[in-house]
């Protein structure tokens, strides 16, 4: 999410408009205008002010990096139409039978809580 999505965001889920959000962090509306239309791009410290005078923060945290979407999608790339329709039937299959053996090990469950236990 770019920092702009982010004070916008934050802005609206405080219920705030930009010039109630300039006055709690001390700039213009217009400010707050410019980084919302991508104008300016703040740094991080100046988004965190800003999305703290909003009433949240933000958690800035280092993961591994996850390149499996892209990986697929280049790798979809090579396949033919009627290959990519193969899969995505197969997955229809694979999800389907996950949700009827799901409801079956739930209907299964719920008869096990029916049965009276008899005293051993």
């Amino acid at each position: 999410m770019r920092g702009t999505h982010l004070v916008r965001e934050a802005r609206k889920r405080a219920g705030l408009t930009q010039a109630e959000l300039a006055a709690r962090a001390g700039t213009t509306q217009s400010a707050i205008a410019r980084i919302e239309s991508g104008a300016v791009n703040p740094s991080l410290e100046h988004l965190s002010s800003l999305v703290r005078a909003a009433g949240f923060d933000i958690d800035v945290r280092l993961v591994p990096y996850d390149d499996h979407d892209l990986s697929m999608a280049l790798r979809n790339r090579t396949l033919t139409p009627e290959q990519r329709l193969d899969n995505m039937l197969a997955f229809e299959r694979f999800a389907r039978e996950g949700r009827r053996a799901m409801l079956e090990a739930k209907e299964a469950e719920k008869r096990s809580r029916r049965r009276p236990r008899t005293p051993a």
